[in-house]
């Protein structure tokens, strides 16, 4: 198998709404887009596609399923300047900057449709 390319697809009620989201605050670009359906893109991250929810191209029992239990994870160089980048920007920041007791250091953000990103970086391990 040879992998060429890798997406998340998340089901949403308002497409236009979290494709927004992601082109203003996260650097994506709109790659494609029809009625119910938006194809983001960077060159650093995986693909990222909204389906509206209820639409035909879903599995008839998923339709009606909302995104949720799913965080979009993107590790970065400076998360204390995407933190301040974000916060600056009015972006809803649903989980404050943290360090979990493993070394990641994060943080979350919210889309209007409920989609949660998180931005992580890993800290230096303690020596001992």
């Amino acid at each position: 198998m040879n992998i060429t390319s890798t997406a998340v697809s998340l089901t949403v009620d308002d497409v236009p709404a979290s494709a927004a989201f992601l082109v203003k605050h996260f650097g994506f670009q709109e790659a494609v887009a029809a009625d119910g359906f938006a194809s983001l893109v960077r060159e650093d991250a995986a693909n990222v596609i909204f389906l509206q929810r209820g639409i035909e191209a879903l599995p008839e029992g998923f339709r009606d399923q909302h995104a949720a239990g799913v965080i979009i994870a993107f590790t970065v160089n400076d998360l204390d300047a995407e933190y301040e980048r974000l916060r600056s920007e009015g972006a809803p920041i649903t989980m404050p900057l943290r360090e979990e007791p493993w070394g990641e250091r994060l943080f979350q953000v919210t889309d209007p449709n409920g989609a949660i990103l998180q931005l992580v970086a890993w800290a230096a391990p303690a020596h001992q």
